[in-house]
């Protein structure tokens, strides 16, 4: 079977190091492709120039919003290691730059046998049959997004979808697929930025909120089912709000950390 993420993430070599590929409709917020897919869309690139699995670290600067329609991705291998082989990239679209990356991939860790101390708690999160799905209409704004996604949020975090925001910059949930892809490296990319931002708990009419620079730390491969995911803003400042997301496996594994600076909706 093949899955819509992945139709929609895929590739073809130009050769060079050059990738051609189509953002899809459908992946987007507001007609917007969401920063989560482009990064998974860039990391596809990269990896096949690296010629290992995992994106272990990778940041993106966005320059330019992303409509549906085809790009090319440039790619460029700054350094082959043993270990970890660093790669930049390019999306081109519609005659500009959109985005810059820059990433180190390899082969994600395994948990077992090494040193392992986990600091941060496990997300209290119910069942993810007791959380209820975000649907694409969202909160009174398109979300085409949620049509291929089986998004579930934490009940005590979902105030701001009926106008009534808790107070607490915080969002919970679990992450799946609505065509129940399995999770992987990749989609854990996507994952980390599908849920509404954390600061949608202190406004009153959540909106568009542009990301800046996105940045992932990938710590081990997911066990395939639905992933447990919090996000949490501490500060707000000139216009402008950190994210910070940490995400769970099934299994109560840590797959993966974010960060992402974003400008507050006008």
């Amino acid at each position: 079977m093949t899955f819509a993420f992945d139709l929609a993430t895929a590739v073809t070599s130009n050769g060079n190091g050059v990738y051609a590929g189509a953002v899809h409709d459908g992946w987007d917020i507001r007609g917007n492709a969401n920063g989560g897919y482009v990064m998974a869309l860039l990391a596809n690139a990269m990896r096949s120039a690296a010629n290992r699995p995992d994106p272990i670290s990778l940041t993106l600067h966005y320059l330019a919003p992303l409509p549906p329609g085809d790009f090319e991705i440039f790619t460029q291998v700054v350094k082959q290691g043993r270990r970890f082989t660093t790669v930049s990239a390019s999306m081109m679209f519609g005659g500009r730059e959109a985005v810059r990356a820059i990433g180190a991939f390899s082969e994600a860790p395994t948990v077992e046998g090494a040193m392992r101390h986990n600091g941060t708690p496990l997300c209290d999160l119910p069942s993810y049959e007791a959380c209820m799905r975000r649907t694409a209409e969202g909160e009174n704004i398109p979300l085409a997004l949620m049509s291929k996604l089986d998004l579930r949020l934490h009940p005590e975090d979902r105030g701001f979808a009926i106008g009534e925001p808790n107070g607490n910059p915080r969002i919970r949930g679990w992450f799946a697929f609505a065509d129940n892809r399995p999770n992987d490296t990749l989609s854990v990319l996507l994952a980390a930025d599908a849920f509404p931002p954390p600061v949608f708990n202190l406004l009153a009419v959540p909106g568009w909120v542009p990301t800046v620079e996105f940045t992932v730390h990938m710590r081990a491969v997911p066990a395939p089912g639905p992933l447990r995911c919090e996000f949490n803003t501490k500060e707000i400042q000139g216009g402008m709000f950190e994210e910070d997301g940490i995400i769970w496996d099934e299994n109560g594994i840590l797959v993966a950390q974010s960060r992402q600076i974003g400008l507050i909706p006008l």
